[in-house]
């Protein structure tokens, strides 16, 4: 869980820098402070490409460490960039040393379990990949007032380290080694071809790309909705820790109810629900239905659902594509969250660059997104 948490640190914790990142690198033009983020995703959807296959052959625990190294790497050339565009990049980088615990954190519990049980696990681990968000924003906050936006970068290296020592130090290898496949190109070429041959597996990656793009929409703009259409930019961590407290919430439920209710089924409730308040909530919105000192109070919620919805659906829908996938657990772990990460910032950088000053943008998105995601999950078997 703290391995698959380096991701979420890795972004939240930069929200409350955008201000100063933008002003510093970007002062024109305030939205591309968002690219921080989404550079940093969209290596880290590349670089799950090859972590899955180096998981694979070489075991979790050596793909894990060399990750954190890259980490540690360019999280020191992102302190010290000079210009947006080499931050960028070195964002990126760092995004695809991230991929190595991503995967690997995936992968294990692939080994250790089994269908709806695995289900419960994954569900334990979105549940601190969404914690992080509670504490992540706050820490940023602090260290950018206090030593700066350049010292959160610091940090990331600081929590990778920390993450990989607990693994070292807590859990042996799980993948044995006559376990492991080569990497020679016609078993990697004979994986891709089985896991996109699959009905099953492709439907939830589209269904997990959706999804996935509508949190990452409203994770890249919720700084500036905090600041520009709530007027509550001063106390944006406080907020926004409430907010994942609150979403939270729903990992624990999907944990205590996925056994008996059935993956696919909690998956189409909650998209059905949510599609639902987004679609009533833009109506509001554009009919000027909804009373401008009910924008915050409503526009929360609507903000805290979105995260909620996560909480019911990414875990459940990553355990539906791995179910086919025991014989090739690594690389397929590594396609399905490659393909989902990447499609997922495709759609989500244009909707936070589409950011108006009010929320019209990513709710219309959103409704969208979901509505889509929707007609894919009835489509699942089972």
């Amino acid at each position: 869980a703290m391995m698959a948490a380096t991701v979420a640190f890795a972004t939240d914790a930069m929200l409350p820098a955008f201000p100063d990142i933008s002003a510093d690198l970007s002062p024109h033009d305030p939205n591309r402070a968002q690219l921080v983020v989404a550079s940093f995703m969209v290596g880290l959807g590349v670089g799950t490409l090859f972590a899955g296959p180096l998981c694979d052959a070489f075991g979790r625990q050596a793909v894990t460490i060399g990750g954190t190294v890259i980490i540690i790497i360019f999280a020191t050339m992102s302190a010290l960039a000079q210009s947006l565009e080499l931050l960028l990049l070195a964002r990126c980088l760092q995004g695809v040393g991230s991929a190595g615990p991503r995967v690997a954190s995936m992968a294990i519990v692939r080994d250790l379990f089994r269908g709806r049980e695995m289900a419960r696990i994954l569900s334990f681990v979105i549940l601190v990949f969404t914690l992080a968000p509670v504490f992540a924003p706050s820490i940023g906050w602090l260290l950018t007032q206090g030593f700066g936006w350049r010292s959160v970068f610091v940090s990331f290296a600081v929590f990778s380290i920390m993450s990989t020592g607990w693994l070292l130090l807590r859990l042996p290898e799980t993948l044995s080694r006559g376990e492991r496949r080569s990497l020679r190109v016609r078993e990697l070429v004979d994986g891709l071809l089985d896991v996109f041959s699959n009905r099953q597996v492709m439907l939830a990656i589209g269904c997990q790309s959706l999804v996935f793009a509508v949190l990452m929409s409203t994770l890249l703009s919720s700084q500036q909705v905090f600041d520009k259409v709530f007027d509550r930019g001063a106390a944006f961590p406080l907020w926004f820790a409430l907010m994942a407290t609150l979403a939270a919430g729903a990992s624990v439920m999907n944990a205590a109810i996925v056994v008996r209710v059935g993956m696919r089924r909690v998956v189409r409730v909650a998209l059905l629900v949510h599609s639902s308040f987004t679609g009533i909530f833009l109506l509001a919105m554009t009919t000027g239905a909804l009373p401008a000192s009910w924008l915050f109070p409503v526009g929360f919620l609507w903000c805290t659902s979105v995260f909620q919805l996560a909480g019911f659906t990414l875990g459940n829908i990553n355990a539906i594509a791995m179910e086919p996938m025991g014989h090739m657990a690594g690389l397929a772990a590594s396609i399905i969250t490659s393909v989902a990460t990447i499609a997922s910032i495709a759609i989500a950088a244009p909707v936070g660059q589409a950011f108006d000053g009010t929320l019209v943008p990513l709710t219309a998105a959103t409704f969208v997104l979901v509505a889509l995601a929707l007609l894919l999950a009835h489509r699942l078997e089972g």
